[in-house]
């Protein structure tokens, strides 16, 4: 069976320069490390990460912590992760905390046993002893949704979102905006929901519009939930809004479900925006900011795995902003004028 020596003899580069090469550790040319690659795909020869972990103390595992793993935003996060973890040769370990069930044991026991070489925390607020105790592993953390205290993180503007999907249905005419934000952090999570809902008052208010306390609904983010809040929001035809801005992609396609089965047509009787960039949102024709959660999932792993190999400039900035963009289709119009005599 070929051996490392062997492809680097094939290669013409020294044995070191061949396992750096394919443990991705370390730095090698690009003409080198396909040199490299090339040479072991020809003999056969596959890194043992075994003997890898031995010889460098590190176990090519990465741990990922999210809140939940049943919602389109984290789950596609998750697939973007995975992928860039899968390119680079690592495996990738989760940890779902199904909320907040499971939330001490992972900061408090999992992560400390110290079989990762990096973590990734997505969406988690850490207080100072939750801090402490991540740090504690003495291992590379990305948060992802942040800041965080002494954490390197990438996150979208929350407040601009809002502010954003808000006026989008303010330019088109709408001055009877509704929101359906989420459930309140409580600082457990980053202010996601809060931030949103913040910059949705912001755009009201820049543009001398109300906000009435019964437009402003709380769900949790599921299209269900979603779909029966709006239901009670639109049962009164005489307080009825003309449009609504959801938190998420999912709420918005309860909304819209909900809508319908009042016999309202979107958009000429509602106007509806969400957030994410949920694939489903093309063929339901929803106008929403697009978030890009694959890209984020991919750009925390390549920020960490920068940490992972000492590589503080590629790592990037301690807060890094992802861009977001505006995708309008046909769930969002103006507001449809009232019949002569109505």
């Amino acid at each position: 069976m070929a051996g490392i020596r062997d492809v680097a003899r094939l290669a013409g580069v020294s044995q070191a320069t061949a396992s750096r090469a394919l443990s991705g550790k370390g730095s090698v040319s690009s003409r080198a490390r396909q040199a490299v690659t090339e040479a072991a795909s020809e003999l056969g020869f596959v890194m043992s990460y075994h003997a890898s972990s031995l010889a460098s103390g590190r176990s090519h595992n990465i741990g990922v912590v999210l809140p939940f793993v049943n919602r389109w935003y984290f789950a596609t996060l998750l697939e973007g992760a995975n992928s860039a973890l899968m390119d680079a040769g690592y495996d990738l370990t989760l940890y779902d905390f199904q909320g907040d069930r499971y939330r001490e044991s992972v900061l408090g026991d999992f992560l400390l046993r110290k079989r990762l070489d990096g973590v990734l925390a997505v969406s988690l607020q850490l207080n100072a002893h939750e801090t402490e105790q991540i740090l504690a592993a003495g291992i590379p953390v990305v948060g992802v949704g942040g800041p965080l205290p002494e954490i390197p993180t990438l996150r979208i503007d929350d407040v601009e979102v809002g502010r954003r999907a808000t006026n989008h249905l303010i330019s088109l005419g709408h001055t009877r905006v509704a929101h359906l934000g989420g459930e309140h952090e409580y600082g457990r999570h980053f202010e996601i929901s809060s931030g949103r809902h913040a910059g949705y008052e912001h755009a009201m208010e820049a543009a001398g519009l109300p906000v009435r306390e019964a437009w402003s609904l709380i769900s949790d983010y599921s299209a269900n939930d979603a779909y029966s809040q709006t239901k009670h929001l639109l049962a009164d035809a005489g307080e009825r809004p003309t449009a609504i801005f959801c938190a998420s992609d999912e709420m918005a396609f309860g909304a819209m479900l909900a809508a319908r089965d009042l016999g309202l047509r979107i958009p000429d009787d509602l106007s509806v925006i969400g957030v994410d960039g949920h694939e489903m949102g093309e063929i339901l024709g929803l106008t929403t900011i697009d978030q890009f959660p694959r890209d984020q999932g991919m750009r925390a792993v390549e920020r960490l795995l920068a940490l992972v190999q000492d590589d503080a400039e590629a790592a990037g900035p301690a807060d890094e902003l992802m861009q977001t963009k505006l995708v309008v289709r046909s769930s969002t119009s103006a507001p449809r004028k009232p019949e002569r005599g109505f």
